[in-house]
């Protein structure tokens, strides 16, 4: 058996760590039954809240202020969306290990480079814009040209086009199955690699990443028919009037006011039901490193890039607010001399994976105060989680600029909203987050030695912009950086 671990890294969009919570209705058996082999972390949080910079600080192990993406790479000047190309990625340093390396779905990191640069050797991935590669494309052709089929959708809901912004689907279930969609050629991009690699001698590491379940929520039918619509439980937060958080929150809220519970629940279903696709397709993955004798020297990591309101405080997607439907993300870890069958509270980051994976396949780590490996969480959750109390994520804006950072420590959290009201919550007596403490007197204490933690924060990473905020309009944190 080889002594060097293989790595398959299966990566969804926009995917809430609940779904994996024990009594969840999403249906999920080959997660699940990965998870039983591994460890998961019910409190992993995304570093940011939209798709690029929290897949750039993934690869890089760095906050968004050190790596320079800072919103979505398409929506702004080529300028804006480069990623700094001086810090090196995990997938070099495996390369440089003697790994072979693949990457297949989507990417969204940034949009300049080919993946070769950044450690991946053979890639069929998609983006926006130019970036889509052949291999994809080709591949992409041939699904369409075999199915010849238009998608019809039935349980849809349309957004509201009266107002000026263009009308478009928000969730559907699709007569187009799933092996005939983007998730299903990611799959067997993901798989015509596996062939190879599991007939070579040499260890590797295989990154495949879907679209799903990104809103617009898309699901076929067979999934969907799973799922009992009415018996669907709202969430308890729904209602929320948002009355003492952002105003930008309830602006946001406007656009969902108008639906109905049916609605929200079809939306709920359309949403689960395309993460039990994600899950068979994940399943012909992990099948296929059993089936070669290899499952137990590999390391399986299932994550997402941030998570999904899906109704909570009557929102959905993601971008302006910080609550945990949209930064618990799912993080499962299954491997040699990983535990097996734990459900852990370290509090872990997406970004935290790259020193992580580094120090669990034996290759040159990555070291800077953004990010540290989790590995020991992995090797003895009981006897280390106690050590992982804290995180730190921070928000820049999606096409409107605002500064926001986020505070977790222990059952504590802390949103300094540079642009408006702040929050803080006790998750442990208000996991709903509808008690906004901020402005309580009785919560000055915790409110000073949370801002405490994010000016440590902002100096230890370099975060200049923040932390040079000491000109007297700008002094609008509750506490300044001299705190002690």
């Amino acid at each position: 058996m080889k002594q060097t671990p293989n790595i398959l890294f299966l990566m969804a969009d926009q995917m809430q760590g609940g779904v994996f919570d024990q009594g969840h209705p999403c249906l999920t058996p080959n997660i699940d039954q990965l998870a039983s082999r591994g460890v998961r972390c019910r409190r992993a949080y995304t570093p940011n809240p939209v798709c690029s910079p929290a897949r750039a600080s993934l690869m890089t192990g760095l906050l968004p202020h050190n790596h320079g993406v800072l919103t979505v790479t398409h929506t702004v000047d080529d300028d804006q969306s480069r990623l700094r190309t001086d810090h090196p990625h995990w997938a070099q340093r495996l390369s440089d290990s003697g790994y072979r390396t693949g990457y297949f779905g989507k990417w969204h990191v940034e949009e300049h480079q080919s993946l070769a640069d950044f450690g991946w050797e053979q890639s069929g991935e998609f983006g926006h814009g130019e970036l889509v590669s052949d291999l994809f494309q080709n591949k992409i052709h041939e699904m369409q040209a075999a199915s010849n089929a238009e998608a019809t959708y039935t349980h849809s809901m349309r957004l509201d086009d009266s107002t000026g912004y263009p009308g478009s689907i928000f969730y559907g279930v699709t007569s187009i199955p799933p092996e005939q969609r983007k998730m299903g050629v990611i799959t067997d991009l993901a798989l015509d690699y596996l062939d190879d690699a599991l007939a070579e001698d040499e260890p590797w590491c295989c990154f495949a990443s879907v679209p799903e379940p990104h809103d617009p929520f898309v699901s076929g039918e067979a999934a969907f028919n799973l799922y009992d619509v009415d018996s669907i439980a709202l969430n308890e937060n729904v209602t929320d009037d948002l009355s003492d958080r952002p105003g930008i929150y309830r602006k946001a809220a406007r656009v969902w006011k108008h639906m109905t519970d049916r609605q929200r629940r079809e939306a709920a279903v359309c949403y689960y039901a395309s993460i039990t696709e994600i899950d068979a397709q994940f399943g012909r993955l992990i099948d296929r490193v059993a089936a070669a004798g290899q499952l137990d020297n590999t390391i399986i990591v299932v994550t997402s890039d941030h998570g999904e309101a899906l109704g909570a405080h009557g929102l959905y997607c993601k971008n302006f607010s910080a609550f945990e439907e949209i930064y618990t993300i799912p993080m499962i870890v299954s491997g040699p001399g990983i535990a097996q069958n734990v459900v852990t509270d370290a509090r872990v980051g997406l970004h935290d994976l790259c020193p992580t994976i580094l120090e669990l396949s034996g290759s040159p780590p990555i070291d800077h105060p953004d990010s540290r490996s989790f590995a020991p969480v992995l090797r003895n959750p009981k006897s280390h989680e106690v050590e992982y109390t804290t995180g730190y994520a921070e928000y820049f804006g999606g096409r409107m600029i605002l500064t926001q950072r986020v505070v977790w420590d222990g059952s504590w959290k802390f949103v300094f909203n540079g642009f408006d009201y702040d929050e803080l919550y006790n998750l442990d007596d208000d996991p709903g987050e509808m008690v906004n403490l901020a402005e309580k007197p009785e919560a000055r204490q915790m409110l000073r030695h949370m801002t405490q933690l994010m000016w440590h924060k902002v100096k230890s990473t370099g975060d200049q912009s923040l932390l040079n905020s000491k000109y007297p309009p700008l002094r609008v944190a509750p506490f300044g950086p001299g705190i002690t």
